[in-house]
C-alpha cells in the first residue's frame, strides 16, 4: 500500500524546506523529498544555498574580511600585532562546521513540525503521484493532494571553459580550494563573480574578473554602481568590463583564457578559473512527459503569479521558476504556496525583493533604479547621505559609501532605496519595509533611529531627498 500525503514538496533548498515546514503548520501532512549529496558523499537538506552557495560564501567572506583587517585596518585601531597569519584549513574547517549545523537543523525542523524528510529523488508523476527514489531502497510511489516543485538551480557551464573541477571551476568548487591560488581568475562580474573574487583577493591572490557587458553592475543603480567599481580597484580587484570570453584551456598547472574586448584578441594566464556566468534551472528528470507541466524557452517552469503550474495543486516555486534566483525570493514563495493550499489568502510582491552583495563595500538595494523611474516618466526627486558624514561608520572605519532614496515629486512616495557601504545588507531591510507600505519620505523623515548608528544614513538620506539633511550639507537651493 503506498503512503499519501496531503503535500509532497521536491526539493528542501530554502523554497522547498520553508514550504514543508509552512504546509505542516497548517496541519497539513507533508513530506519532502531531496537528493544532495555533498562532497564528501553524504546527503543533507538545504540545498545550494545552504551547501554550497549562501551560507559557505559568508562564512569565507566573514572570514576573509577578518583577515584583511587585521592585516590592514589593526594599526588604525590601536591594535598591533607583530605578525598575522593565515590557516586556510582552520578557515575551511569553520566553513564546513557552521554548513553542517545549518543543514542538520533542517532535520530537527522536520521533526519538530512533523515533517517527513525523503533522502533520494522525487520525480512528479500525471495524477499528482510522486515517484520516490530512495538512496538506498525500491522505489516507491506516492500519493499527494498538492505537489509543490523546488528543485533549484545549477551553475551554468561554459562549453568553451568546461568544468574540469580542478583548474576549471565553478562556484561550489571555488568555495572548497584548500589553498589561495597566486592568480584567479573570473568570468562573470555577476553577485556570485564578485563575491568569490573578494573572499580570494583579500586572503592574498591576484584577482582578474572578466565581464562580457560593457556596464558594470547593470542591475543596480549608477551611483551606486560607479562608486563600487571604484572601491574594488582600490582593494586590487581587476575588473575587465566587454570582454568577451573565447575558449579557456586548462594545462597541468595553469588556465589560459582567450577573450577580445575593445582592444582586439587578449589572452590571460591564471592557475584557477571560475565560471560565474549565472544559473540555470534543474528541470531534468522532475517530472514525466505527461505530468502536464510546461516549460518556458529558458526551461524555468511556467507558473502564474501564485506559482500554480498548468495542473491543478501542482506548485513550482525558487530558482526553477521566473524571477531573480534568490533564497529569500524562494522562501516567500513557499510561505504563499504553503498558505494557499490551506486555503488562505496569500500573495507576493516582487516589487520589493531586495537584492544583496556581500562584498566590501557591501551593497544593496529594493524598489527602482534612478534610470527606471526617469524612464517610467514619472516625476521623481533623489536624496543622498555619505557615510563618511557618519559616526558610527567612522567609529567602525568604514565610510566609503552612501544611502539613496528616489521618491515621487507628486505623492512623495519611496520608489527606490541603494546602499553601498558598511551593512548595506541589514539597513536595506528597513527600505523594504517602507516600500511594503508604500511609505512616503516624510514617513522616515518623522522615523526616530537610534544614534549613534548606520541607520541614520537612511534617515538623513530621506531627510535630504528635501535639502532637509541635518548633518551634511544639502545641495544649493
Amino acid at each position: 500500500m503506498s503512503r499519501s500525503f496531503d503535500v509532497v514538496v521536491i526539493g528542501a533548498g530554502p523554497a522547498g524546506y520553508i514550504a514543508a515546514i509552512r504546509a505542516a503548520q497548517h496541519g497539513k501532512t507533508v513530506a519532502c523529498i531531496d537528493e544532495w549529496k555533498n562532497k564528501d558523499g553524504k546527503n543533507a537538506f538545504g540545498g545550494t544555498c545552504l551547501n554550497a552557495g549562501c551560507i559557505p560564501s559568508k562564512a569565507l567572506l566573514e572570514s576573509s574580511e577578518l583577515f584583511h583587517k587585521a592585516g590592514h585596518e589593526f594599526k588604525k585601531h590601536g591594535i598591533v600585532t607583530s605578525t598575522v597569519e593565515m590557516d586556510i584549513t582552520a578557515m575551511q574547517k569553520r566553513r564546513a562546521s557552521i554548513v553542517r549545523q545549518l543543514t542538520g537543523g533542517i532535520a530537527g525542523l522536520f521533526k519538530a513540525a512533523k515533517v517527513e524528510g525523503l533522502v533520494g529523488h522525487g520525480k512528479l508523476l500525471k495524477g499528482k503521484k510522486v515517484e520516490f527514489t530512495p538512496v538506498n531502497g525500491d522505489v516507491e510511489i506516492i500519493e499527494a493532494g498538492n505537489v509543490v516543485l523546488a528543485a533549484g538551480s545549477a551553475p551554468i557551464e561554459l562549453p568553451i571553459a568546461k568544468f574540469d573541477g580542478v583548474q576549471i571551476i565553478d562556484s561550489w568548487d571555488t568555495l572548497e580550494l584548500d589553498a589561495v591560488p597566486e592568480t584567479l581568475g573570473v568570468v562573470g562580474a555577476g553577485v556570485i563573480g564578485l563575491e568569490l573574487g573578494s573572499v580570494w583577493a583579500r586572503l592574498g591572490s591576484q584577482v582578474t574578473i572578466l565581464e562580457a557587458m560593457d556596464d558594470f553592475l547593470f542591475m543596480a543603480d549608477r551611483d551606486v554602481a560607479k562608486l563600487a567599481a571604484s572601491d574594488f580597484k582600490k582593494q586590487g580587484l581587476e575588473i575587465k568590463l566587454g570582454a568577451m570570453v573565447k575558449k579557456a584551456t586548462a594545462g597541468k598547472k595553469s588556465v589560459t583564457v582567450e577573450y577580445e574586448d575593445k582592444a582586439g584578441a587578449q589572452t590571460l594566464e591564471v592557475d584557477k578559473l571560475v565560471v560565474a556566468v549565472g544559473r540555470r534551472p534543474v528541470t531534468e528528470n522532475l517530472f514525466a512527459d505527461d505530468a502536464g507541466i510546461q516549460l518556458d524557452e529558458r526551461g524555468f517552469v511556467v507558473v502564474d503569479d501564485d506559482c500554480r503550474t498548468r495542473v491543478k495543486g501542482v506548485y513550482a516555486i525558487g530558482d526553477c521558476v521566473r524571477g531573480p534566483m534568490l533564497a529569500h525570493k524562494g522562501s516567500e514563495e513557499g510561505v504563499m504556496v504553503a498558505d494557499l493550499i490551506a486555503g488562505e489568502i496569500a500573495e507576493m510582491n516582487y516589487d520589493v525583493i531586495p537584492s544583496v552583495l556581500y562584498t566590501n563595500p557591501e551593497i544593496a538595494w529594493a524598489g527602482k533604479t534612478e534610470a527606471e523611474v526617469k524612464e517610467s516618466g514619472r516625476a521623481y526627486k533623489t536624496g543622498q547621505f555619505p557615510f563618511m558624514a557618519s559616526g558610527r561608520a567612522k567609529a567602525m572605519e568604514q565610510t566609503s559609501g552612501f544611502v539613496k532614496i528616489i521618491s515621487s515629486e507628486d505623492d512623495d512616495e519611496i520608489l527606490g532605496v541603494h546602499i553601498v557601504g558598511p551593512m548595506a545588507g541589514e539597513l536595506i531591510s528597513e527600505a523594504v519595509l517602507a516600500l511594503e507600505f508604500s511609505a512616503s519620505t516624510e514617513d522616515l523623515q518623522r522615523t526616530i533611529h537610534a544614534h549613534p548608528s548606520l541607520a541614520e544614513a537612511v534617515h538623513e538620506a530621506a531627510l535630504a531627498v528635501d535639502n532637509k539633511a541635518l548633518n551634511f550639507p544639502n545641495r544649493p537651493s
